[in-house]
């Protein structure tokens, strides 16, 4: 059977398999459930979320099961950085490039959005997720950017959009 494999945006009937597999793939990779998306008040609406002009929700699938999600929102109303947010993927989803691709599609949502720059925070164990930001250009900071409650989120990266 072939697979169909599909980036799209979130909709209201998504929220509850995204804000799932999220939690799934935090408590796999050992993520602290405080300081963290896993206790994000907007993880189970992210459609409603994200529902507006410069920000976008982006889920992946595969047969028609969510494996992968994403988003890009303003670090700070009318800042021309953006944050990279929530994206996760299911083991299942992990070493066939669907990162690289959902990766392309957030920065491209990004770019037509007039954000000049891209910020990630991510979790020090997470060095998969890292090598693929350092691959598409990011670049590790030395601080935080933006008030998003992680705080044991301790690895800061940010991308020049060009």
């Amino acid at each position: 059977m072939s697979k169909s494999i599909e980036i799209r945006p979130i909709t209201k009937k998504d929220n509850a398999e995204t804000a799932a597999m999220i939690r799934y793939v935090l408590i796999e990779q050992n993520a602290p459930k405080t300081g963290t998306a896993y206790e994000d008040k907007a993880l189970d609406d992210l459609f409603e979320h994200y529902n507006r002009s410069r920000a976008q929700y982006f889920v992946l699938t595969e047969n028609d099961t969510i494996i992968g999600s994403a988003g890009i929102d303003a670090i700070e109303d009318g800042s021309d950085v953006c944050e990279l947010q929530k994206m996760y993927f299911h083991p299942k989803a992990r070493g066939r490039g669907l990162g690289k691709k959902m990766m392309r599609k957030c920065l491209e949502f990004a770019k037509s959005r007039a954000y000049k720059s891209c910020y990630i925070e991510t979790l020090p164990g997470m060095k998969a997720a890292q090598k693929l930001y350092l691959k598409t250009g990011f670049e590790y900071i030395d601080h935080r950017m933006g008030n998003t409650g992680h705080y044991s989120c301790t690895v800061w990266m940010l991308k020049k959009l060009d």
